[in-house]
């Protein structure tokens, strides 16, 4: 897995795969593509800031991450 983040655009990226991508869904910020099969291979998460911050803060308190 390999993650980058962009303050500029505010966006997450994290890489599951080093498969290509083939097509993309959207649903409440988060893009993920997938391959030709079907497998995920790319997450974008828009508002990226927010959710490491909120993901650092809940993993601290022990609690569960859940992507918006």
């Amino acid at each position: 897995m390999r993650l980058k983040y962009d303050p500029e655009v505010d966006i997450l990226w994290v890489w599951l795969s080093e498969e290509p991508f083939d097509y993309a869904e959207e649903s409440n910020g988060v893009i993920a593509h997938f391959s030709a099969e079907g497998r995920p291979v790319l997450l974008e998460i828009q508002g990226g800031r927010e959710f490491l911050l909120g993901s650092l803060t809940s993993l601290v308190k022990a609690e569960e991450v859940r992507l918006p």
